[in-house]
Formats: structure tokens, C-alpha cells, sequence
């Protein structure tokens, strides 16, 4: 029996190329088709992180095939989460949104070592959304 998704989960940094693509593929791992996910950047870089791929295939998830996609309002009005990791005042803001801020650390410029930490930190507040969204849908 399939269903409507729970929820439309829009992930938004700045490149669209390490913290969102993390976060946008433990949602997909963990929530499956219950759950809509997007992901974008304010300004897009060329390609997803190499680290942040080779950190997320260590925990059996693939994100090699992700390519970082420009944020458009678009996007936000057909999300019901709007999660920003550190994209300023770039994310336009609609009634209705839920919108959260992730303080992550970015893991541009850093080796697999220094992202390790920084995906452990995306995966527990995944986690605690899918609860969230999970609760909802039972309240």
C-alpha cells in the first residue's frame, strides 16, 4: 500500500555540496518514501563534496550520484520543513513553513577525518526529525 509522503523536507546551505546533501540522504535513508526530500544552495558548487560522499558511504549511504542544484522559491513553497545550515538570509520565507536553522560546521575544504563529526551530528537530527514528522502524523 502506498501513500502520499508525511512530509516535504527541503534541505538549504550555501553550496549545496556537503551538510545539505548529508542531511537530504540520511532523510531518504531512514524515512525511505514517507518522507519528500529536496535539497539546494544559495550558490551551488560544481559537485558534492568528495568527503562528505566518502563519510556518508562508510555509514551505507550513497550520495555519490547527487548533484547540487540552485535554491528556488519554487523549492520552499512546495516544502512543509525548510532546514538552513548557514545560508543567511538567502532562504525566501513563506507562511505555513516550518523552518529550522542547523548550526553545522561546514565541511568545505576538509578531509574525510573532519566530516566524520559533522555527519554523526546530521544523522542524529535527522533522526529526531523523523520522530518529529513520525508524531505528527500520529497525533
Amino acid at each position: 500500500m502506498s501513500s502520499a509522503p508525511l512530509a516535504s523536507v527541503l534541505f538549504v546551505c550555501v553550496h549545496n555540496a556537503g551538510r545539505s546533501q548529508m542531511a537530504a540522504g540520511f532523510l531518504q535513508h531512514l524515512a525511505g518514501d514517507r518522507v519528500e526530500v529536496r535539497s539546494a544552495g544559495s550558490v551551488p558548487g560544481d559537485r558534492v563534496n568528495p568527503a562528505a560522499v566518502e563519510a556518508m558511504r562508510e555509514v551505507g549511504v550513497d550520495i555519490a550520484g547527487a548533484r547540487p542544484k540552485v535554491l528556488t522559491t519554487e523549492a520552499v513553497q512546495a516544502s512543509d520543513y525548510v532546514i538552513t545550515m548557514g545560508c543567511g538570509d538567502a532562504c525566501p520565507v513563506f507562511p505555513g513553513k516550518r523552518y529550522l536553522d542547523w548550526a553545522l560546521e561546514d565541511p568545505a575544504g576538509k578531509g574525510v577525518d573532519a566530516v566524520r563529526p559533522i555527519r554523526d551530528e546530521i544523522k542524529a537530527r535527522i533522526e529526531a526529525l523523523v520522530a518529529e514528522i513520525d508524531a505528527q502524523r500520529e497525533a
